[in-house]
């Protein structure tokens, strides 16, 4: 599937308002820390794959399990990820394509302080964000998989964060990757 990036859509926030307010009920008994809208989609101005990133705080990763199949009734598909956290990702009507991703992970985890610092930065940085666009839109015309784009994504988003103060952690050895979040920017 090509990489597609798009110019900023103003309907993105609102599009994860009305998802906010679905998961919030949907993981109410699990929830703390909030459900945040992360990744290029909720940084205004800056283009990006027109995927609705997610990530949301559950109180402990193992008790909140039985929120795969609650999710899986919202249209949800769980998929393998890192050790600390739950992956889902879903799409469109009648389409293989990602409208929306959310990971659930306890916050504090490595996931949740790299997405949100990582946002913030973006949002507070505009050289910063026109940076991180041109190094996006120039990496979708080079790569034809998002393991790629994804992984030449890594050094740019390493520095963001050192100057955040967050340390990228390295892939745990241990961990499965899902090759389908190309969010993720390990």
């Amino acid at each position: 599937m090509p990489i597609t990036v798009v110019a900023y859509d103003p309907d993105w926030p609102s599009r994860f308002g009305r998802e906010r307010a679905v998961l919030e009920e949907a993981l109410a008994p699990w929830l703390i820390g909030g459900v945040h809208h992360v990744g290029s989609t909720a940084v205004p101005g800056l283009a990006a794959k027109p995927i609705i990133d997610i990530v949301a705080g559950v109180r402990d990763l193992a008790g909140a399990a039985p929120a795969i199949g609650v999710l899986a009734e919202h249209g949800y598909v769980h998929a393998p990820h890192r050790p600390r956290a739950y992956w889902f990702y879903r799409t469109a009507t009648r389409s293989a394509e990602h409208t929306h991703h959310l990971h659930l992970t306890e916050p504090g985890s490595d996931l949740w302080r790299e997405r949100l610092a990582f946002r913030d930065a973006l949002r507070g940085d505009p050289a910063l964000r026109q940076e991180y666009q041109a190094l996006k839109l120039s990496l979708a015309e080079s790569h034809d998989v998002v393991d790629g784009y994804t992984a030449d994504k890594r050094d740019f988003v390493a520095r963001v964060l050192a100057s955040a103060g967050v340390t990228l952690a390295p892939r745990p050895a241990t961990a499965v990757i899902n090759t389908l979040d190309p969010g993720d920017p390990r």
